[in-house]
């Protein structure tokens, strides 16, 4: 059985190579995987499996970076390094904060 991620051999049409600006977002995402592989919390392979293990319906409708962020976000909770708890609280405070001051800007 093919995991969401090994397309290989379908037909999804040409890979769109284009170059694009990363997100503040993204450019986080990519600092913090990379502090916490240089920590040796997490490594390139476990994150890979972590997101292969994601299943289709959430690996499809997840980016590139978000699909990192689910699986770093797993990692840390799977390890006992945060808890779903402190992560949500802290996405609360960064919401609210990001409101207050109308960057909040959410695709719907």
């Amino acid at each position: 059985m093919r995991g969401p991620h090994d397309v290989g051999g379908l037909d999804f049409g040409p890979v769109d190579a284009t170059e694009h600006n990363l997100t503040f977002w993204e450019k986080q995402i990519d600092a913090i995987r990379a502090v916490i592989g240089a920590k040796g919390l997490v490594t390139t392979h476990e994150n890979r499996r972590t997101i292969e293990q994601m299943g289709h319906e959430i690996y499809d409708t997840l980016n590139y970076y978000e699909r990192w962020t689910a699986s770093l976000q797993r990692q840390m909770i799977d390890k006992g390094i945060l808890t779903q708890d402190e992560i949500d609280q802290r996405v609360a405070q960064v919401r609210q904060r990001l409101a207050e001051t109308g960057e909040l800007e959410l695709e719907g």
